[in-house]
């Protein structure tokens, strides 16, 4: 079975790498990850992602603006995203039913359980 591609759009690098690790480690998923927003237009184009977990507080493009780029795109509008970030907090998630602007949500902090469990759904959904 080929792999599903993840790509991580978030300036933490230390996030970044421990997503990519632990993900991979299943041997279930390819993982590039970008600092910027901008970056991530260009590598969702490129790579073609599964899914993009994306920070919506980013250095040069805010996040929900990727996503409404991406989601104008005939090339990557069919790409799920889901926002990863500590702008809102778990008890607002629930609040929301889990979506903010139309977007499956991921509170961080998270644990690797609740990373793995919000990847798999929002494949399995695609």
């Amino acid at each position: 079975m080929a792999k599903k591609k993840i790509l991580v759009v978030d300036d933490n690098l230390e996030l970044n790498e421990l997503i990519k690790e632990t993900l991979e480690e299943t041997g279930r998923y390819e993982v590039l990850w970008e600092v910027r927003g901008s970056y991530g237009l260009i590598t969702a184009k490129q790579f073609k992602p599964d899914l993009i977990l994306m920070d919506l507080l980013m250095p040069d493009i805010p996040g929900n603006e990727v996503a409404q780029q991406l989601a104008q795109d005939e090339e990557t509008k069919k790409i799920p995203v889901v926002y990863f970030t500590v702008i809102v907090s778990k008890d607002e998630l629930e609040s929301h039913a889990g979506y903010i602007g139309g977007h499956p949500f991921l509170a961080k902090p998270a644990t690797i359980e609740e990373l793995m469990h919000c990847v798999e759904k929002n494949l399995a959904a695609k």
